[in-house]
């Protein structure tokens, strides 16, 4: 008997919107206000699934206290308040666009859940922009 369990997180950070190896007018073509130089802000929200068999000794899927601190120690922290192009590694060399951060959040969440799980996270960058990963 499978369920899915959501775990819904908030964090607000800025980012900038920017390819190295584009010119400058180029960037600005692709990314226009999200590759302003002083960097932009958005307010994310953050929905975790988890999919998986209902434990018939517990009958979770994975207790979601376990969940919100995963969640909290290996995104919100880093995230949270951040620059994520100056500060959070992955974005150092990876443009920090949503589709992207949905792939760095799936990446830094599935080695810590076990394997029998399904992970499927929903990054909102406004109220009408979000990205899903894996689609």
């Amino acid at each position: 008997m499978k369920a899915s369990v959501y775990r819904k997180e908030h964090f607000n950070a800025a980012h900038r919107l920017h390819n190295p190896d584009l010119s400058d007018s180029e960037n600005q073509r692709v990314f226009g206000k999200c590759n302003h130089p002083n960097y932009h802000g958005h307010n994310y929200e953050l929905i975790v699934k988890i999919t998986g068999d209902i434990d018939p000794v517990t009958g979770y899927v994975i207790d979601l206290k376990t969940l919100s601190e995963l969640v909290k120690r290996k995104v919100t922290d880093d995230f949270d308040h951040k620059n994520l192009n100056l500060d959070v590694e992955e974005f150092k060399t990876v443009i920090p666009t949503a589709e992207n951060m949905a792939w760095v959040i799936y990446n830094r969440l599935r080695p810590s859940l076990d394997s029998k799980l399904d992970l499927k996270i929903q990054l909102y960058e406004t109220e009408r922009n979000f990205v899903e990963y894996p689609a």
